[in-house]
């Protein structure tokens, strides 16, 4: 079996209480988008988010191992819960009005929630990302397909049973909203 490195084994050190290591990777994070939102995500450094959070940076690389990395697990954690939240309103059993409006204010609040992180994930060009970030680059996109469609579907469902007034195609009001 092959000797681990001192990083690795202090990795292993600190993944042994997972609430502990857990909640130290929620105050990384929530450090890391201050300083992605105070410097953007090219300038930001795993030093700023160490001196943010006024720890060796050093330390960091025990719980994560790039700002990449950190910047896309915080990322896909909102957009997963939007995504799941979306899909339950859609799924669910109200008039497509009241399950729009509920689209519209749990997608907004959830902005509002996460701003500095939305803001810099929409500033993020997804189609140039490192091939590193390819993977995660096509599941964002996914998502936010999978979001859109969800929402046509009920605009949809309102055009159809005159709940709303056809004003022009379902993608182009859907988008017209998340514009």
């Amino acid at each position: 079996m092959a000797k681990l490195s001192v990083i690795e084994q202090r990795r292993a050190a600190v993944e042994a209480d997972p609430v502990a290591y857990e909640a130290r990777r929620k105050e990384i994070a929530d450090a890391a988008v201050r300083v992605f939102d105070r410097l953007g995500f090219q300038k930001a450094t795993i030093s700023a988010v160490a001196q943010e959070m006024k720890v060796d940076r050093f330390t960091l690389y025990y719980y994560i191992s790039s700002k990449e990395e950190l910047f896309d697990e915080v990322v896909r954690t909102v957009v997963e819960r939007n995504l799941q939240l979306v899909r339950r309103i859609a799924e669910s059993k109200v008039q497509p009005r009241r399950k729009l409006r509920d689209m519209i204010t749990s997608v907004m609040s959830s902005y509002g929630e996460h701003y500095p992180l939305f803001y810099i994930y929409i500033r993020e060009n997804l189609s140039h990302v490192s091939d590193e970030r390819s993977e995660w680059s096509q599941q964002m996109r996914e998502m936010n397909r999978e979001t859109t469609e969800a929402m046509i579907a009920v605009i949809e469902e309102g055009f159809a049973d005159g709940s709303f007034r056809k004003v022009g195609s379902a993608r182009v009001v859907a988008y017209g909203i998340f514009g």
